[in-house]
């Protein structure tokens, strides 16, 4: 069931701004739903008909039936045999789980323009930068004294006449540049029951924190690297078009196997800098032993466990690679093991509410990038 204020404030304080078609009032809600459901159309539908009893979302001539067939028409969802193999069913297509990476960027972005948290639409370039000899199409962020002005001038006069010149922003180029080392990310998402548990709904801010980290990072950042691994009993990694499904299970909280999986995949990419943002309610409760079975405690911090936790920190350390934690509880014992844990890696630890979780991983990917690239 979807939190209070998903089915209020936060679906519709801010969509009566500007005049919308009913398809484009009805799609900025279900992006919202389906990224809730975790990809599940039906159950998305189910609550978008709820919420159009309730808010009176469509209209007498265009119906949540009409809006369905829209989606179908323009390529946002297809016909698929449902998971459980019961029939044919709808899911989402390619194109929507690319929107809703943008529309996470966008949400998290909007957040840090009206809050004046930096200005992540600008690339530094500084010390550790070389030019390239090359020119290439200039880019909103593009520093302004890497256009070339001649060649620019030179574009302009092409396309416009000397009768009636002007700039455009296509005929901008600029110099192109690219750092000695790039920033290799690894992405850490906690998919432990307790991520829903108490009637808190942690998966899906990180779910979204993620998607639009992955769209900065394609976007702007193309030189960079960011992999996503999850970790509830074991660790895998999961490919970008597998967010916006991301649920949690009935699994206890293996941050060891995580952490060893986010090194050995770091330790094989060719930058020099790295690095490993965690998301996590905190407490480590789970290890793989090496005869295959499980040992798991729920109950407090067991000791055994967080040393293993504090080794992987060292290990981690010794390799240069910082760890970033992004803690969504408030439990004064586990803030004590994150702090513990920040220490033994000298990384570093952000005690956040589910709010502003995606405007302080994105203000700590900048930092960290102009920090270990020399801008």
């Amino acid at each position: 069931m979807l939190p209070k204020n998903t089915r209020s404030g936060l679906l519709f304080s801010k969509h009566q701004k500007k005049k919308q078609t009913p398809f484009e009032r009805l799609f900025e809600i279900f992006k919202e739903l389906i990224t809730h459901t975790s990809g599940d159309f039906d159950e998305a539908i189910e609550w978008l008909r709820e919420l159009d009893k309730e808010y009176k979302l469509s209209e007498p001539d265009y119906t949540i039936d009409d809006f369905i067939e829209d989606l179908l028409q323009k390529g946002f969802i297809k016909q698929e045999i449902k998971p459980d193999g019961s029939g044919e069913g709808m899911g989402i297509t390619a194109k929507t789980e690319k929107l809703l990476r943008e529309y996470a960027l966008k949400q998290i972005f909007g957040k840090l323009k009206k809050s004046g948290q930096g200005n992540h639409k600008t690339q530094h370039v500084g010390q550790g930068a070389d030019q390239t000899g090359e020119l290439k199409a200039y880019q909103y962020g593009d520093p302004i004294e890497s256009i070339a002005l001649t060649e620019s001038l030179k574009n302009a006069q092409i396309h416009s006449g000397m009768d009636q010149f002007s700039l455009r922003q296509e005929d901008l180029v600029v110099q192109d540049t690219h750092h000695n080392a790039q920033m290799s990310t690894v992405l850490m998402i906690d998919i432990s029951h307790s991520m829903i548990l108490y009637g808190e709904d942690r998966i899906t801010p990180a779910k979204k924190v993620a998607m639009a980290l992955a769209e900065l990072i394609t976007t702007r950042y193309p030189k960079d690297t960011l992999d996503i691994l999850v970790f509830g009993n074991d660790a895998r990694t999961i490919p970008l078009k597998e967010l916006p499904y991301l649920q949690v299970g009935p699994y206890h909280t293996n941050t060891v196997a995580g952490l060893e999986l986010a090194m050995d995949m770091l330790r094989r990419k060719k930058n020099t800098n790295k690095q490993i943002f965690m998301i996590t309610d905190g407490k480590p409760s789970c290890l793989k032993m090496p005869d295959g079975s499980y040992y798991k405690n729920s109950v407090g911090l067991d000791e055994f466990i967080v040393e293993k936790c504090y080794t992987k920190a060292r290990q981690a350390q010794r390799l240069h690679i910082p760890i970033t934690t992004f803690m969504i509880a408030k439990d004064a014992y586990l803030q004590r093991f994150i702090q513990t844990f920040t220490a033994a890696n000298k990384g570093k630890a952000f005690f956040t509410g589910l709010d502003n979780l995606g405007e302080m991983i994105f203000e700590d990917y900048e930092v960290n990038r102009k920090k270990r690239l020399g801008n």
